[in-house]
């Protein structure tokens, strides 16, 4: 394992800081997944595209998008419409979609799933306001999934939600809160879910983000685990209370597109 880079808290933030600048910025989102939900304009279309674009992302990014594309075709361009008003015949053309693990039995699910929670729990941000605690929003993740299996359900498509509960780094779910809380000024996250606070969001925690996190100091934990998530966020939130995922831009930036 790399040695860590011994860098002054002051040095580290003013490194990060110039680092989210370089890659919180619209071009970033050419080459990312969050172009999907970047394509609707509708509160519930951008939360339900972003949703299921988030489940799939993990494998080729290149990949990851043309099948977030399929989806959204699948869908008929129309997500919300769709997931609410579909009837079961609708549901047969989606049989066939597959990315890596998740196949269209899946997708199937998930999109009744999407209509209870429509349906009779106030939508995807009710969820998730409704039940954090301990200034973070793992609660509410395991909370969510509850309440997203309490229908009857294929028991393999339940390892398509990760809980942190049971020590999940929960990568994707978390991303997909960063896009859908965060207060952007520059237009790549949406922050369209106003009663959360950006606070409480934890960063996306993969590969990438991991050993740059490492290197940098940030993150002692081997494993990329629930443990190290926690361990992440209380030196992210060192760095900036009231915006600590803004540095997933930075880590993943540099993990990435840096090769650092």
């Amino acid at each position: 394992m790399t040695k860590p880079i011994k860098l002054k808290k002051k040095e580290l933030k003013e490194f990060l800081d110039s680092k989210v600048e370089q890659y919180n910025h619209p071009r970033f989102i050419e080459s990312d997944p969050i172009q999907i939900p970047h394509q609707f304009s509708k509160k519930e279309d951008i939360e339900i595209a972003g949703f299921l674009t988030a489940t799939i992302a993990w494998g080729n990014r290149k990949s990851i998008i043309n099948n977030a594309h399929k989806m959204m075709h699948l869908l008929d361009q129309s997500p919300y419409e769709f997931i609410l008003n579909h009837q079961e015949s609708d549901l047969e053309k989606l049989s066939t979609f597959v990315h890596r693990t998740f196949n269209g039995y899946d997708f199937i699910q998930f999109i009744k799933s999407l209509n209870h929670i429509y349906r009779n729990h106030n939508g995807l941000e009710a969820v998730f306001l409704s039940s954090i605690k301990e200034q973070s929003l793992q609660h509410s993740i395991h909370h969510f999934k509850k309440l997203f299996f309490e229908i009857e359900h294929l028991p393999r498509t339940q390892k398509h939600v990760s809980d942190p509960l049971k020590n999940s780094a929960a990568k994707r779910i978390n991303m997909y809160l960063r896009w859908m809380v965060r207060q952007d000024q520059n237009g790549v996250d949406f922050g369209i879910w106003k009663q959360i606070s950006p606070a409480l969001l934890s960063c996306p925690l993969d590969v990438h983000s991991g050993n740059v996190a490492r290197k940098l100091g940030l993150l002692k934990r081997k494993q990329n685990d629930g443990k190290a998530l926690s361990e992440l966020d209380k030196s992210l939130r060192q760095l900036d209370v009231k915006d600590p995922v803004k540095y997933d831009f930075a880590l993943f930036g540099l993990g990435v597109f840096e090769g650092f």
